[in-house]
């Protein structure tokens, strides 16, 4: 078992880290083609929807860059997380459509080696502070299967509340999950 004083001195390292970086959030160019190819098809896909293809193909890529060259401030905000200039991961808001207009839901997904350094935390509130600026939005939604702890805990750190869960709601290579749905109001 690890002392609580080690765990507690990790996260301390951590945070001084994450500080002394620069979370910058750029938006997705179609010069940026094969970053994403290659990081689609490197990404851990556990806790993600299963419209990303699999395998992330150029013409996958292709596809996605022009929708998002198409929409962006006008039915969505993309941008590519970019740490030391190295693309580590990708976050977006989509602006929904018909009675639900005014809402935008929340994706984003960062390289596993990446994890636990705070830079989707930094990523999060970046992106709401875009897409609120940017978007006809009034609330951003974000939906997080239960099991995924760090999900959750990245929108609660950014003023996400706990809306409701649905229960058995989400099946992902064959496993049944609650889906818990976060909201963050302008």
């Amino acid at each position: 078992m690890v002392p609580l004083c080690d765990v507690f001195a990790r996260l301390d390292f951590w945070k001084a880290k994450v500080r002394n970086m620069k979370v910058e959030l750029r938006k997705w160019t179609l010069e940026e083609k094969e970053s994403l190819i290659e990081m689609c098809n490197a990404v851990d896909r556990s806790y993600l929807s299963d419209r990303l293809p699999n395998p992330y193909t150029n013409e996958s890529a292709e596809w996605w860059l022009n929708m998002v060259k198409e929409t962006e401030g006008i039915k969505g905000v993309f941008r590519e997380i970019v740490i030391n200039g190295k693309i580590i991961g990708t976050i977006s808001v989509e602006q929904k459509e018909d009675v639900y207009r005014k809402d935008g839901e929340i994706g984003y997904y960062l390289l596993q080696e990446e994890y636990s350094k705070g830079i989707m935390t930094e990523a999060v509130k970046q992106i709401c502070e875009i897409a609120f600026q940017e978007l006809d939005i009034i609330r951003i939604t974000g939906l997080v299967y239960d099991i995924n702890i760090a999900s959750k805990r990245v929108l609660e750190k950014n003023g996400f509340t706990l809306e409701g869960v649905m229960k058995n709601a989400v099946i992902k290579n064959e496993n049944i999950f609650d889906l818990c749905i976060y909201g963050k109001q302008r």
